[in-house]
């Protein structure tokens, strides 16, 4: 039972520890015996009673604390200030105060009550150091908090008395802060007053320790943390912590690794030292039994040293076996010999004992290379195997001396011969010791040894070459040779018992060994000069002798190769460059042809239809039979059928879906580009989505990465699901398809490290939606065209990649700096964000307001209901963010859409905007235009600015492109509803004083009563009035 109670108490003071962690109090009322607050007006000269301290006591609830009370409603001008003692901020940036009070309810004090008041205010006043006398008691001393009501706790007599409880917070930069309540006339109890600031608590992950770390001066301020390693530990990369605004990390990176001869221990989180015997090196995770052949003669050891007359193969890493050094070959044969060549033979070493197991056998006598070292040999002397090491048991050597004495031996090495006794001892400190030569299993053969550097196993045997035949010729030499020619010479027989006739001298080219007596002349003395040779070729020379008896045997052959004269290099160059000049010519005037016939087609294509097309500006479209009727309307956009000029080179790309790739992760590795998280510096948190928060932040750039540049970075929640991560990943796949200035640029991702982010370029003005309303009307039309011009370039960009976005909308177009827009959100499976917006279908949810009919009917989206929603985007722009079809519900606006009915045009839109939007809504979606052609359409707006001058007649004259006047009259309920439905309720107490309560009213307005009402906004004014005017058309 103790020892039940003993782990209740351990766990209820862990709990303690964790909920207190986030908060560091530095006052609290609750717990002092006294207060003894500097209060004004205070003493027998003051006029009124003002704040009295008194014990509020609640037995029920076990509460006793000090507070203050005043109430003085019976006097006239009353100024009661109550002052906290200093209050030292310590290492806050950000001061919370917790206020708990009550407040009698005036209606205590009828007829008694001069300046009854339900509420106070509270202040603070910073200073740098504390002050016996308080600052002034005048108002502009201090700044204000907060004037602070009662929620429910306001009470009179026949009720309980309700605590409210009160939370302000105020950014601090001085050394300390006052806090003053004044009381104007209440009748307040402060019961408690706590003053505290908010911390991220210390923490140890990933083996490194983070302090606890005050939060920001701001919510939205994100603290950086730099950890240290716990003991025994050292960094991977430097370990970071980020401390928000409400006292939770977010966004661990890098961390710290236990070092060499330390076992992690990840419940602790400590690195604990391995014992004896043992070691732990960075190939293994945690303390290991040395391997065969090596040990560990102290505790915390990083490997494990090899015995004596073994070594450890530097590639192998120290959590390998030691092996030795190869034995000597075995069985070394003769296998033949003659007067000029011998062949030996032999075994590979006996099976070294110090392996333990099979696989370190196999893996020892799969690296055993031999060299061959003959002390006599000339350098004329041809070895096969020909390279310096080899790995076969046979050898062959060719130009041998006749009756010859050779002393040939054979050397066993493998990866660790070249670690001999005295570099083996001279590096005990080193982790392993190796010489300068770092030898893998592949790298041993045909390597240069020097055989007094390495140490090997070596057999060693001597024979003798047989004796010379008759009347052969020897030592055959080149005295010289030059391009053509070559002079030779050569030595006597030993001896002959026959008299010589003359020499045969041979030669041919290397390659035709089998022309080896083609080319021959006879000559009586020890050489010859031969004439008539191939450049740069080379030749293979051999001489016999012609006796009474007849041939003698040919010499050994001697090899040589011809030189390259200087004239024959120029005139080749001279020939090759006279053909490229050629070729180069030839080439330009084909692409020159080329171009001019393409010009030719191109221009003619033009005027043809420039001769088509009578009117830039179509007559407006007619509403017969509430149906879109475009047989008779000249369309204002030129549509382009199948008159495509084919690019003269094949540059254009197609989208790929992500969703076709098994691996999101090969998408990605194909798409997009990896950047290491440490050229990221995230600075302030600006949003959240549906996968996690949107930060702002910078990226280093190459080459140097000293240069950094603002970027938007969007970070998957810790712990998402794999759908989630899919998801996030499928983005990133898709914008890394596109690069157009009028689409969001993807700059890459992190994937190898947590949390996995999405890098993009900073757009400085957000959304598009949200930015026109925050600038309503201060934008001039030909402003507004150059947006959308370049909101139509993007969309153009991505259907020519056959990418259809399906969710086009304002809210999904991002502006910078620099008023460029770009289209963003990529996320096609993702849910709508405002469920109002969607309409659901058995395929998913759907953004009616700014969807084509086909495809909220069909679910068939191509790049005409992309275009049908730009059609929408045109209107919201034009209307400086007005929703679309406003608060019809979603049921609403698929009925009229499917009737014909139609956006009326914004208040000031240009016919030909309008006229561009209602073709954009053609039902039928053939009859729609291309972006391409929504492209060209507005460069010709505004090239022509004049044709903006003429603007959309008034709805009334229109009445088909509203709902009917049913639905109509049921708008206008009351002023102030109506005005909350324009977003305009700021002016509400303006339209209540002019007396305006109905909708006749409201449909007369004119801009010079809105300025004598008070409201002088140009943008609020047009919006005010164009609301008024369709109110007066329904009527």
């Amino acid at each position: 039972m103790s020892l039940l109670r003993t782990i209740l108490l351990i766990i209820i003071s862990i709990h303690f520890k964790l909920a207190h962690a986030d908060q560091v109090v530095l006052l609290d009322t609750t717990r002092e015996a006294t207060l003894e607050w500097t209060r004004y007006p205070y003493g027998p000269q003051a006029q009124t009673p003002g704040w009295v301290e008194e014990s509020f006591t609640d037995f029920v609830k076990g509460i006793n604390w000090r507070s203050y009370v005043v109430c003085d409603v019976a006097y006239h001008n009353v100024n009661n200030w109550l002052w906290s003692p200093f209050i030292d901020r310590g290492s806050a940036n950000r001061l919370y105060i917790e206020i708990q009070f009550t407040i009698r309810d005036c209606s205590l004090f009828p007829g008694n009550a001069l300046s009854c008041k339900e509420t106070f205010s509270l202040l603070f006043y910073e200073f740098d150091a504390a002050t016996r006398e308080p600052p002034p008691w005048q108002t502009d001393s201090y700044r204000l908090i907060a004037r602070i009501a009662a929620g429910e706790g306001r009470f009179n007599q026949n009720s309980d008395v309700d605590i409210n409880t009160e939370v302000k917070s105020i950014a601090v930069n001085k050394k300390g802060v006052y806090f003053a309540f004044r009381d104007q006339g209440a009748c307040i109890s402060v019961l408690a007053v706590k003053v505290y600031y908010i911390t991220c608590p210390a923490v140890t992950e990933n083996f490194a320790h983070f302090n606890e770390t005050p939060t920001g001066r701001e919510i939205t301020i994100i603290e950086k943390q730099n950890g240290t390693c716990v003991d025994n530990a050292e960094p991977y990369e430097t370990p970071t912590y980020l401390c928000k605004g409400d006292g939770k990390w977010t966004i661990l990176t890098g961390g710290c690794r236990c070092k060499a001869g330390y076992e992690p221990n990840y419940t602790n989180k400590t690195c604990t030292e391995c014992p004896l015997g043992t070691f732990k090196s960075p190939e293994v995770t945690k303390c290991t039994p040395c391997p065969p052949n090596s040990n560990a003669s102290k505790t915390g050891s990083p490997f494990c040293k090899c015995a004596s007359g073994y070594y450890r193969h530097p590639n192998d890493g120290r959590h390998m076996p030691c092996y030795s050094p190869p034995a000597a070959p075995t069985n070394l044969t003769l296998l033949f010999v003659d007067q000029t060549s011998a062949i030996i033979s032999w075994s590979a070493p006996a099976k070294n004992e110090s392996f333990s197991s099979e696989t370190n056998s196999k893996i020892y006598h799969s690296d055993i290379v031999y060299k061959i070292k003959c002390n006599i040999c000339s350098p004329n002397v041809v070895y096969n195997p020909s390279t310096d090491t080899f790995n076969e048991t046979k050898i062959t050597l060719t130009n041998l001396e006749p009756v010859t004495t050779y002393t040939v031996q054979i050397h066993a090495i493998n990866s660790v011969s070249h670690i001999n006794e005295f570099k083996r001892h001279s590096n005990e400190s080193s982790l392993v010791a190796v010489s300068d030569i770092v030898f893998s299993n592949t790298s041993l053969l045909n390597i240069p040894l020097d055989l007094n550097e390495v140490k090997t196993g070596q057999a060693e045997i001597v024979f003798t070459t047989e004796s010379v035949l008759l009347s052969t010729v020897f030592n055959l030499r080149i005295l010289a040779i030059t391009n053509k020619d070559a002079d030779l010479e050569w030595d006597k027989p030993v001896q002959s018992d026959f008299p010589l006739e003359f020499y045969e001298v041979g030669w041919f080219p290397k390659v035709e060994l089998d022309a080896i007596n083609k080319s021959a002349l006879n000559t009586k003395e020890t050489k010859a000069h031969i004439v008539g040779l191939l450049e740069n070729t080379e030749y293979g020379f051999q001489v016999r002798c012609k006796t009474n008896n007849g041939f003698g045997s040919y010499s050994n052959m001697i090899y040589a190769q011809t030189l390259q004269s200087v004239g024959s290099v120029y005139d080749d160059s001279v020939q090759i460059r006279f053909i490229a000049g050629a070729i180069v010519t030839g080439v330009l005037f084909l692409v020159i042809f080329i171009i001019a016939t393409v010009y030719f087609m191109r221009s003619k294509h033009q005027d043809d239809l420039d001769k088509k097309s009578t009117n830039h500006l179509p007559l407006p479209l007619d509403y017969a039979s509430n149906e879109v009727n475009s047989m008779d309307t000249t369309p204002i956009v030129k549509k382009l059928h199948l008159n495509v000029t084919t690019p003269l080179f094949g540059n254009s790309r197609s989208y790929v879906d992500p969703h076709t790739y098994e691996d999101p992760n090969q998408a990605i590795r194909e798409f997009a580009r990896e950047i290491d998280a440490n050229y990221i510096t995230i600075e302030a948190i600006i949003g959240g989505g549906e996968f996690g928060d949107v930060c702002r932040g910078r990226l280093k750039i190459p080459p140097n990465f000293v240069q950094d540049i603002d970027v938007a970075i969007k970070t998957l929640k810790p712990g998402s699901s794999e759908k989630a991560r899919c998801d996030f990943l499928t983005e990133a796949s898709i914008m890394g398809q596109f690069d157009h200035p009028n689409v969001i640029y993807l700059q890459g991702v992190v994937t190898r490290s947590n949390p996995v982010m999405i890098i993009t370029e900073y757009m400085e003005n957000g959304s598009l939606d949200t930015f026109l309303r925050v600038n309503d009307g201060k934008f001039q039309t030909l402003q507004l065209i150059v947006m959308l011009r370049g909101i139509a370039s993007g969309m153009s960009y991505l259907s020519d990649m056959n990418y259809v976005h399906r969710d086009l909308a304002a809210r999904n177009v991002l502006v910078n700096a620099q008023l460029i827009c770009k289209i963003a959100d990529f996320g096609l499976s993702r849910e709508i964000e405002n469920a109002s917006d969607a309409y659901t279908t058995r395929g998913g949810k759907i953004p009616v307001r700014w969807t084509a009919p086909e495809a909220i009917a069909f679910r068939k989206f191509t790049s005409a209901s992309d275009v049908w929603s730009y059609g929408v985007v045109l209107w919201e722009v034009m209307s400086y963010g007005e929703r679309p079809y406003w608060n019809w519900s979603n049921q609403d606006v698929i009925k009229c859409i499917e009737k014909g009915y139609r956006l009326p045009a914004p208040m000031d839109c240009p016919e030909a905007l309008y006229q561009l939007m209602l073709d954009c809504w053609q039902k039928q979606r053939t009859h729609r235009p291309t972006f391409a052609s929504i492209v060209s359409t507005l460069d010709n707006l505004a090239r022509q600015p004049q044709s903006l001058l003429t603007t959309r007649p008034s709805p009334e004259s229109d009445g088909n492109h509203i709902l009917d006047g049913q639905r109509g009259q049921n708008i206008f309920i009351s002023t102030d509803l109506w005005l909350e439905h324009i977003k305009m309720s700021r002016y509400c107490h303006h339209f209540k004083e002019a007396n305006l309560i109905n909708a006749q009213q409201i449909s007369r307005l004119t801009a010079q009563q809105l300025s004598d009402m008070g409201i002088t906004l140009v943008g609020h004014q047009k919006k005010i009035l164009h609301q008024a005017r369709q109110l007066d058309t329904i009527i």
